[in-house]
């Protein structure tokens, strides 16, 4: 599970997930090493769509219908490269009830204590 913590500056509440992304590339590397061809060009692929994407993103007149497929092409080129990485099951968290509020128990409570601890701005 996320476990939450104060930032080193104490004025934000910081969920890591380095550790998640250290995985993932990590997993990238291995699948790389065993068949480059193959994973470079899923991330040829995958660097295309997404550049495409980011294209259609920005385009005032691109449209709609355009912007949805380029969207669907990063989509599966991401779920291809994410095939080649076991790690991917295990980087979402999936908490039932009470571990879903046990964690907004800890936010709040760090949270809180940002609050209290840091000066207030008096108001306009």
């Amino acid at each position: 599970m996320i476990r939450p913590q104060i930032s080193a500056d104490g004025l934000a509440v910081r969920l890591p997930i380095a550790a998640r992304a250290e995985q993932l590339l990590d997993d990238l590397a291995l699948a790389y090493a065993e068949d480059p061809d193959a994973v470079g060009r899923l991330l040829a692929m995958h660097a295309a769509n997404v550049f495409r994407l980011d294209h259609a993103v920005v385009s005032e007149d691109m449209p709609e219908y355009e912007r949805a497929m380029r969207a669907a092409a990063a989509d599966g080129s991401r779920e291809a490269l994410l095939a080649e990485a076991p790690v991917v099951d295990h980087l979402d968290d999936l908490l039932d009830a009470d571990q879903a509020i046990t964690l907004a128990g800890r936010i709040t409570r760090l949270a809180a204590h940002i609050r209290h601890s840091t000066p207030r701005s008096p108001r306009p």
